[in-house]
């Protein structure tokens, strides 16, 4: 009998721990169906941060003065050793002074060379630009 009680007593326990439990909720925004914006988002549309403003203005080019090291790996022959100087040199003038930078070998001169046309420059950005993030941005594969 003494074992049925505590058997018994256990799985109450057991039971009230499980079902006491949180359980996910689904999230249900009141008065919008599907294709319906919110009204806050449609508000505030056109604004944008510095930084989104900085890299809507580079158009889809590598900005030299803003750039983050990953970004260079959709360029073979870039990352990590010449995307690293180049955002050690900057800031650049224009997209050509890339070419010299101090301690480029002619291979790297020529692999840069081959990309000039996906590469831009504009004012570097504080919200961008600041600390090491430009390096090692914390996003690893």
């Amino acid at each position: 009998m003494k074992k049925i009680l505590s058997f018994s007593l256990f799985l109450l326990l057991w039971m009230g721990a499980v079902f006491a439990m949180p359980r996910p909720q689904m999230a249900h925004a009141q008065g919008f169906g599907p294709g319906l914006a919110s009204p806050v988002l449609a508000a505030v549309e056109g604004l944008r941060n510095e930084a989104d403003a900085k890299l809507a203005e580079a158009a889809g080019k590598l900005d030299l003065n803003n750039v983050n090291v990953r970004a260079f790996l959709t360029l073979p022959g870039m990352y990590p050793t010449v995307a690293r100087k180049i955002i050690a040199g900057a800031p650049y003038e224009q997209v050509e002074d890339v070419l010299e930078l101090p301690g480029l070998s002619e291979r790297q001169r020529s692999t840069i060379q081959k990309y000039m046309d996906k590469f831009t420059v504009t004012e570097q950005v504080y919200a961008l630009t600041d600390g090491d993030d430009r390096i090692n941005n914390g996003v690893y594969r």
